[in-house]
């Protein structure tokens, strides 16, 4: 499989890098990590930048080789993430473009990509997390709406979202995977209850949801009735497969970054902590290239969705990224429990991500199963 990059690619490079070389400097300061409201309308707004610019559609319309050369340029540059609109342009808008019908895509899709609505993500429970498809929210129909009862947790951006990505379960008597259903809930319908929640780093991206009676018209739901859990293999995809491609590229910033620091600090003299950084480069060059497989695999067999590569990429990423702020604090030696000083808060952030978007057991089951044929655990 040829790796290289076309001239068109480059061409689309050196354009991408000279605008935002023009734009970056005229953004305003970043709100307050806390400040949810002024982060949406940050967030909002670089996406409207980007929109007017000719760049939304990377995530959706480009080719998965495109996208990459995107999230390149713009994490070398310092140009802002997602943030926000993180559920939107890499979960739902994504798996929309995919499964939804022509009026879903052109009442979803646009308001994504010009920096006009959030999305969030329903999918965990207390009682359904790794275990996904052990979800217990109902889902009645009643005419042209369903009538949905029951609680999320780990809502992505809850607060500030105007649409949320909801798995609900719409026959209570089908086996566990079937009987699932995708729909997309508006976040201002009568019945919904946000109760944001804390991490460990501080930060409150996540919420609880409760759900009473809450109305979703019928017209709402991506895929067939009950298909729902097919639909969300394919938004998986997109979470494990490339959500996670612009932090690599972030994570070798930090990691040269962590060199110069140690280097300063005369940490730089210990051969372990060397060797230990040199592992690391090595690390997230191979997920690098392991991250251009998978989306030339996606380009090469059709859709651009990402197949169950994407596992692998997830489970060796969590890892790495824990590596990495644990190498970090040996850096920092005594001031590793500084929370004023860098990377101690990513540090515990990482901490979620062998949790986050399936855990690694998950990951390790999927890969044992559907790359490598190993038979199902009983």
């Amino acid at each position: 499989m040829d790796l290289s990059y076309t001239p068109e690619e480059e061409e689309f490079r050196a354009r991408l890098r000279e605008w935002l070389a023009k734009v970056l400097p005229t953004l305003p300061d970043r709100p307050a990590p806390e400040d949810w409201p002024g982060r949406r309308a940050y967030d909002l707004g670089w996406q409207r930048m980007l929109h007017d610019a000719g760049y939304a559609d990377v995530h959706w319309d480009a080719s998965p080789t495109t996208r990459l050369i995107f999230l390149e340029e713009t994490e070398e540059a310092g140009a802002p993430y997602v943030g926000a609109n993180f559920v939107g342009l890499l979960h739902a808008g994504p798996t929309i473009a995919a499964e939804g019908t022509a009026e879903q895509r052109a009442r979803w899709l646009p308001p994504i990509l010009r920096g006009e609505e959030v999305w969030c993500q329903g999918f965990s429970e207390p009682g359904a997390g790794s275990d996904l498809a052990a979800l217990r929210t109902r889902a009645r129909r009643e005419g042209d709406d369903y009538v949905v009862s029951g609680s999320k947790i780990w809502t992505s951006h809850a607060e500030v979202a105007d649409w949320c990505e909801l798995l609900v379960r719409t026959d209570p008597d089908a086996p566990r995977r079937r009987g699932i259903s995708w729909l997309a809930m508006p976040m201002d319908a009568e019945g919904i209850t946000v109760r944001p929640l804390r991490t460990l780093a501080g930060s409150a991206e996540f919420a609880e949801v409760f759900l009473d009676e809450v109305r979703v018209p019928v017209a709402n739901r991506v895929g067939a009735e009950h298909d729902g859990w097919r639909v969300t293999m394919v938004t998986l995809s997109f979470e494990r497969g490339t959500a996670f491609v612009g932090e690599v590229l972030a994570c070798r910033r930090v990691l040269g970054q962590l060199a110069c620091a140690a280097r300063e600090n005369g940490r730089w003299d210990d051969p372990v902590l060397r060797r230990r950084l040199g592992r690391l480069e090595a690390e997230f060059r191979a997920l690098w290239r392991l991250t251009q497989w998978n989306v030339s695999a996606a380009e090469v067999s059709g859709g651009g969705v990402p197949g169950v590569g994407g596992s692998l990429f997830k489970l060796r990423y969590s890892h790495a990224r824990q590596d990495l702020y644990d190498a970090a604090a040996d850096v920092l030696g005594p001031d590793r429990l500084d929370l004023d000083r860098p990377w101690v808060l990513d540090r515990l952030s990482s901490l979620s991500y062998t949790i986050a978007a399936g855990t690694s057991q998950i990951q390790r089951t999927i890969v044992a199963e559907r790359m490598l044929g190993l038979p199902r655990g009983r």
